[in-house]
Parts: C-alpha cells; sequence; structure tokens
C-alpha cells in the first residue's frame, strides 16, 4: 500500500509569492523525502539551471483526502541544500535560535477577503452592499457570505494538527480572519503558510478565491491586516520589558513596514483602525495605534503586545524574524542585525 504526499511550498512570484504544491505517492512505512521541481516555472530559477531542491520540514495528516496521507511544507533550497534567495524560513530559524532563551512567542490573526466573479463574495454585481457595520462577527441573512468555507477550514486546520485558535467574519462583508498561536518561529510562520493553502484548497470547491491583498477593495472599506501578537520570557513578567520591546520599535518604523507586506501605504492611513505608515505609536486599547497592548496587559502589567501593521500578505517568516531581532536585541543589549531600511522615506514617532 501506498500514500499520497502533498509537498507545499512558497514560490518567487514578487511582489507577493504565490504558494504551490503538487503529489508524490510514497510507499507504506516510508517517510516523505527530499524532492525537486521546476524552478524556472516559480520564479526560483532560470531555465538553463532550473532544479531546484524541496526539503520537508512539517508534515501533517491531511484533512482532505484524509487516510494516511499527508501534507508536507517544505523550504526550498539549492541543489548544494543550502537555503534559495526567497527561503525566508530559514532566515526566522536562525534568529529564532539565537534568541531561544529569551522564549520569544506569537500569534497571528490571518485576515483575508473571498472573491468570486472578480467582486468580494457576496457583494451586488453592480453597485455596493450596505455600509460596513453589520458585518464584524455578525450573524444571520445574506450578509455573512463564505461562513460554508469557513466552517470547512477551521475543522480542516483543526484534523491536520494546526494551532488554530478561532475565527471570525471582519468589518468588510465577505471577509473574514482565523488565529494562529501562540507558537515560537519558525513553527507560527508554518502553521500560517500551512492554514493559508487549506483555505485556498478548500475554497476551490466553491468556486471561490481568497485573496491576502492589503486593500481588497479601494475606498472606504476597512483593509485586511495580520495583527501579530508577540511575547518573551521577560515581557510575560515585566511591564519594564514590555515598554523596552515598543520603544525598540519606534526607531525603525521604515525597517518593519517595508517589510510587513505589499500595499502597506495604501492599507495604513490612518484610518480604518490603522496608525499612518509611516508613523510610530504604542498605547493601551488603541486600534489606532502602531502597536496596541492589550487591556489586559495594562491591567497586569505584563503579558504581551499587538503589532497592528503587517499586512494580510505579509510573509510571518519574515514578520517574526523582524520582531525578535529588534524586540529581543534590545532586551539583550544587543543591535539589531536583519534587512536595511527603505531610502528616500521618513518616519515618525509618537508614543
Amino acid at each position: 500500500m501506498s500514500y499520497q504526499a502533498e509537498y507545499i511550498w512558497i514560490d518567487g512570484t514578487e511582489p507577493e509569492p504565490l504558494m504551490r504544491s503538487k503529489t508524490r505517492i510514497v510507499k507504506s512505512g516510508k517517510e516523505p523525502e527530499i524532492w525537486g521541481f521546476d524552478g524556472s516555472s516559480t520564479n526560483q530559477a532560470p531555465g538553463s539551471n532550473s532544479d531546484c531542491v524541496l526539503q520537508p520540514v512539517v508534515t501533517v495528516p491531511d484533512p482532505l483526502r484524509g487516510g494516511d496521507n499527508v501534507l508536507v511544507l517544505c523550504e526550498v533550497q539549492l541543489t548544494d541544500f543550502t537555503p534559495h534567495p526567497t527561503n525566508t524560513r530559514a532566515i526566522a530559524r536562525a534568529v529564532a535560535d539565537k534568541y531561544a532563551d529569551m522564549t520569544p512567542m506569537f500569534g497571528i490573526e490571518q485576515e483575508y477577503t473571498f472573491f468570486q466573479n472578480g467582486r468580494p463574495l457576496g457583494w451586488p454585481a453592480v453597485g455596493f452592499p450596505e455600509p460596513q457595520g453589520p458585518y464584524y462577527c455578525g450573524v444571520g441573512g445574506e450578509k455573512m457570505p463564505g461562513r460554508a468555507i469557513v466552517e470547512r477550514h477551521t475543522q480542516a486546520c483543526l484534523d491536520a494538527g494546526l494551532a488554530i485558535e478561532g475565527t471570525n467574519a471582519e468589518v468588510m462583508m465577505g471577509q473574514w480572519e482565523f488565529q494562529i498561536g501562540v507558537l515560537p518561529a519558525p513553527t507560527i510562520g508554518d502553521h500560517i503558510w500551512l492554514g493559508r493553502w487549506l483555505l485556498h484548497r478548500i475554497a476551490e470547491d466553491f468556486d471561490t478565491t481568497v485573496s491576502f491583498a492589503a486593500k481588497p477593495v479601494l475606498g472606504d472599506w476597512n483593509g485586511a491586516g495580520a495583527h501579530t501578537n508577540f511575547s518573551t520570557k521577560q515581557t510575560m513578567e515585566s511591564w519594564d520589558a514590555i515598554v523596552t520591546v515598543c520603544e525598540s520599535l519606534a526607531p525603525r518604523v521604515l525597517e518593519h513596514v517595508t517589510h510587513y507586506g505589499t500595499g502597506i501605504q495604501d492599507r495604513l492611513t490612518g484610518k480604518h483602525e490603522t496608525a499612518p505608515w509611516n508613523k510610530f505609536s504604542w498605547g493601551a486599547s488603541d486600534r489606532g495605534a502602531s502597536v496596541r497592548i492589550p487591556w489586559a496587559v495594562e491591567k497586569a502589567k505584563k503579558g504581551w503586545i499587538e503589532d497592528r501593521r503587517p499586512n494580510a500578505n505579509m510573509d510571518p517568516y519574515v514578520v517574526s524574524a523582524l520582531m525578535i531581532d529588534t524586540c529581543c536585541s534590545a532586551l539583550a543589549g544587543d543591535k539589531p542585525t536583519l534587512f536595511v531600511p527603505s531610502q528616500g522615506a521618513e518616519a515618525t514617532v509618537t508614543v
């Protein structure tokens, strides 16, 4: 007997990578092994030297096929088994190992928008739905399109063993969210990418597509984010550590937002529960701040922070790596080392 292993990876498409997958038949009793693919078809290699390596890193039960079948999340490597330039998981793994003694942990709120026939799911063919208001955590009737997909996706995540914490309808009609956590890096990124793949795959059965665009509809409509909750051993014990973490983010506004997903300026406008993209602020219970301190954290004087800036289309490996690099280096008295901030833009800070 044999089983099916669905090999999943992130490609090199810019500015927003796509998810790719293909099926391998594996003999019973054997684990999924290294495989390969044509990188010239995924924007990861030239045709003259197109071989890329799929290195399995996470294997979970396949909740769609059932049985002994599995999903296999892979890192992309070059043929010398070094990380491919598009392999951001390797970056997250390295920085997480560096500060493992601080126990950096993450919970990510992944928003997304369903589309069908070129419009958000449930929107009329001409014009717009009723203004935002009744959709967030709503129930009932035609105003909640997509719930059947959400229910299938939630159960699939549970069956796959992903650390899904909840789901809810979001502010714009056709927009939803699932939450993953609390996990260390790079595992938080693994579960987000697997959750995204399952969402794409299940939506296929409903003739629906999933968009992680930061501003799926221009105008007076909410964008889609991936609010990132972050803690360390120190913040879970001390308010002073929370202050240190927030203040460490302040001088690195551009360093972060330029790596927080495509279309950041369209979404972080200062409206629709966002802070301006080039300004930094933090405060308790403030959904208009760059970083929100949950009320329970302020009351307990210890806990976690919520960085509200990452887009829905962010790379969770990159975001978690940046958060660890910036915040943990400040707690340790080190200098951050990851990435180079964009030039030609100015940032301001409000604390």
